[in-house]
């Protein structure tokens, strides 16, 4: 019998076949749910590409992992693989989430302990500091008065020490700024005016 199989192991196993499918594996843990093995993955787009992973493109990454975990020694017969994204609250903690970010909404949590929250424009590789942010400040409107716009601020990714994306429920020609929007509702009141 083989020795158990370790999360690293699994890592190795999988990541040509999640790179082949144009992913990034971001994540590999090897937990127990009622005494049963579970493999969880986590995926993500690549820092260039243009789309977000789709329910398909889950499903299809799913399919060629558990073909890539069926040969593998050390893991039991039985087990339950879950494949599944970083999701949209997820925090950005590395460049290329930065990346995938742009022309969001985000707000950094610097190491000065200060709060930066604004429209995330460019990512730079290197800047003589190492990578930074680059975000234009946005301050909500009042009462209706429009949002205040600030000048860009470059921040080095070294000076961040959180960031998150924040969901926006304005409504941009009948879709959210995310595209799930269904164009029913204008604004986060839910009704139409």
């Amino acid at each position: 019998m083989a020795p158990p199989v370790s999360a690293q192991r699994i890592r190795e196993t999988i990541e040509p076949v999640v790179a082949a499918a144009g992913l990034w594996l971001e994540d590999v843990e090897l937990a127990r749910d009622a005494g049963r093995p579970v493999v969880r993955v986590v995926v993500d787009a690549v820092e260039d590409a243009e789309e977000a992973v789709d329910l398909d493109g889950v499903a299809e990454v799913s399919r060629t992992v558990s073909a890539a975990l069926d040969g593998l020694d050390g893991l039991p017969d039985r087990y339950t693989l879950e494949v599944s994204t970083r999701g949209a609250a997820a925090p950005l903690t590395a460049r290329r989430h930065y990346a995938r970010a742009i022309g969001r909404l985000v707000v950094l949590d610097l190491e000065d302990g200060g709060t930066l929250s604004g429209r995330l424009v460019d990512v730079e590789r290197d800047g003589g500091d190492g990578e930074a942010v680059v975000v234009t400040p946005v301050t909500p409107g009042v009462k209706g008065r429009p949002a205040k716009v600030g000048d860009p601020v470059r921040v080095p990714l070294a000076r961040v020490r959180t960031g998150r994306v924040e969901v926006e429920l304005v409504k941009d020609g009948g879709r959210d700024r995310d595209g799930a929007g269904d164009g029913a509702t204008d604004g986060p009141t839910g009704r139409e005016d």
